[in-house]
């Protein structure tokens, strides 16, 4: 299991590695803004442990790690 933490709520659960980011996120009690559910349209674009941002619904939480930190608010001029 992996603990994940996101940002900017500090809402913190565990996951299993490969588990979809967006539905990590919904077990939790967060919610993503999602459009295409493709990774197409990049509304759902979320950082993992600040690096470059991801689409979160064809992105699974890492393997390998014990912890990780999801920032939803990804600056748009990125």
């Amino acid at each position: 299991m992996t603990k994940v933490c996101f940002l900017p709520d500090n809402v913190t659960v565990e996951a299993e590695p490969g588990e979809l980011l967006l539905d990590v996120a919904k077990r939790a009690g967060l919610s993503i803004p999602t459009g295409c559910l493709m990774g197409s349209c990049h509304a759902c674009e979320v950082e993992i442990d600040g690096g470059d941002p991801i689409c979160a619904c064809i992105s699974g939480i890492p393997s390998g790690k014990k912890q990780v930190t999801i920032n939803l608010y990804v600056d748009p001029t990125w």
